[in-house]
């Protein structure tokens, strides 16, 4: 791992870790293990913020240094797993992300444009409107293809 560069984006460089130690045999045998493991990653995370929740401290009602840090830590992990699932399927997670940015950043533009002709903006919306909008700029999407 020594030729792995700390200073390179980290989706890279979780990217270059896992395959390294994958060039070694440490890696997953099958897919649904990386699965399972993406599971006990999230059930880990749920934990984490459900114990940050109680621990809430100060006027502000922040987490705790060492809440935070774990938090921290098990979204880091979780982003770890996914990095490595898309590794395993030989998919370059940067482009995967990039992708998915682009669709995010097109649909929650549908939803501010449609709310803009309803003379409103996000912040004097309710969820439930905006959820409401982002299914039918999925729907739309389905239909153009």
């Amino acid at each position: 791992l020594a030729g792995v560069s700390s200073s390179i984006p980290s989706l890279m460089e979780a990217y270059q870790l896992s395959s390294r130690a994958s060039h070694v045999g440490f890696d997953w045998t099958h897919f649904a293990d990386l699965l399972a493991k993406l599971q006990e990653e999230v059930a880990e995370l749920e934990a984490a913020a459900a114990e940050t929740q109680r621990e809430r401290v100060g006027p502000e009602q922040k987490p705790s240094p060492v809440s935070h840090a774990r938090l921290e830590e098990e979204v880091g992990d979780l982003l770890f797993t996914a990095v490595n699932i898309a590794r395993y399927l030989r998919v370059d997670a940067e482009s995967a992300l990039r992708q998915t940015n682009r669709k995010f950043r097109r649909r929650f533009e549908w939803v501010e444009r449609e709310l803009k002709k309803a003379g409103k903006s996000p912040r004097e919306s309710t969820l439930a409107e905006m959820d409401a909008l982002w299914e039918r700029s999925k729907e739309i999407e389905e239909e153009i293809g």
